[in-house]
């Protein structure tokens, strides 16, 4: 088998089941030298929980240090540790995926959703993570809107929705900064990008966004936005009782301004 063959072989296996090694902005396509390097791409794609991924990625980095699937290995870990909810290790494998290709949006995203998600009310170098958070979202956005299909088998339709769900993920971090900052016009905004740009909006996302909605008198379209999340099949269990728990304020400051 050719190297050429070898690319086609493993593309079509891990691009055909979803798009996540897809997320860079970069023309250029990754290329296993050998059937060995094949071999250890697709136990990382293959593994079957966060920390065999992790580990499996690790593996391809060390054992191939010359790897063309480097970002994306690298991009895969900080998913992984996303999964795990262990935001310093997103971080760190992320800014290591992006060290490796300065295009890849998607650790871009990754970055500026931890940054945001892990800073507090209080924090002395809050402004400097927003800030960052913020920058990389935006960066994000702009790499986004001209990015290339990574196959050319790939519908135009299929990578025009991917692409809006990568961009609703960034207006997702854009918004959480926001909500940190407690401009909730802002978040108001920004998660509503998010919920209406993604094919598949979080109802995690929908419930922050009624949060925003409610600190801007928005109290009808908080509610109906609970009353989506709540009825959400993905929805968790404690996604459900928060989306519960905020309908009732909504409902009660909605009272009290009509008085």
């Amino acid at each position: 088998m050719t190297r050429s063959s070898l690319s086609k072989a493993l593309l079509a296996a891990v691009l055909g089941a979803c798009l996540l090694p897809a997320q860079t902005a970069n023309t250029k396509q990754p290329q296993p030298k050998g059937p060995k390097e094949v071999e250890a791409i697709q136990a990382m794609f293959q593994a079957q929980d966060p920390d065999a991924r992790i580990a499996a990625a690790n593996n391809l980095i060390t054992k191939f240090a010359d790897t063309e699937f480097k970002a994306t290995a690298f991009y895969i870990a900080a998913f992984s540790a996303q999964q795990k909810n262990d935001m310093d290790n997103v971080i760190i494998y992320a800014e290591k995926a992006l060290e490796a290709d300065p295009k890849f949006f998607g650790a871009q995203i990754m970055i500026a959703q931890a940054l945001a998600l892990r800073t507090k009310e209080f924090d002395l170098d809050k402004e400097e993570k927003l800030g960052r958070s913020e920058k990389m979202a935006k960066a994000a956005i702009d790499l986004i809107a001209t990015a290339p299909k990574p196959r050319p088998d790939i519908a135009d339709e299929q990578w025009e929705g991917a692409k809006k769900d990568f961009t609703a993920q960034a207006h997702e971090a854009l918004g959480l900064a926001a909500l940190v900052r407690k401009k909730y016009d802002v978040c108001a905004t920004e998660l509503g990008l998010a919920v209406t740009g993604a094919n598949q909006p979080d109802p995690s996302t929908m419930v922050r966004l009624a949060n925003c909605q409610i600190q801007t008198k928005q109290y009808d379209e908080a509610i109906a936005m609970l009353d989506k999340a709540a009825a959400d099949p993905n929805a968790a269990p404690q996604v459900k009782s928060a989306a519960a728990s905020l309908k009732i304020e909504a409902n009660k400051a909605k009272a009290a301004a009509a008085k």
